[in-house]
């Protein structure tokens, strides 16, 4: 584990805007809960609550990564449309004690979405 520093900063907050991920024609997921992770120079990621995904459009991978900073993160693909788009999905279940605001909640590879939307 290596803790967030003024080298590495790493912030969360609520995205305080609605959030929308489409797939196809299905909205996979629809918050206004969505929290922002901003970590060091990387582009802020937006992590949805599982409660406001369609989780039945999910299917848990064998994919695993892990981050120094946040820890152990599982996988899931999106089959809706026509296609299935792989390891579309991350979430970090147990998240390092630094970032346990985004536990139980999930990030979307933008360029395995058709959209994200916010407004």
């Amino acid at each position: 584990m290596t803790t967030p520093s003024s080298a590495h900063p790493i912030t969360i907050s609520p995205a305080n805007t609605h959030v929308r991920v489409i797939v196809g024609d299905e909205v996979i997921a629809d918050t206004e809960r969505a929290l922002s992770l901003r970590e060091a120079s990387y582009p802020p990621v937006l992590y949805v609550p599982r409660e406001d995904a369609r989780m039945d459009l999910l299917t848990r991978t064998s994919h695993r990564t892990h981050c120094p900073f946040k820890g152990d993160a599982s996988y899931f693909s999106i089959a809706a449309g026509d296609r299935v788009r792989e390891n579309a999905v991350w979430t970090y279940e147990a998240p390092f004690a630094q970032v346990a605001q985004i536990a139980g909640h999930l990030a979307f590879y933008p360029d395995r979405v058709d959209a994200i939307e916010q407004s």
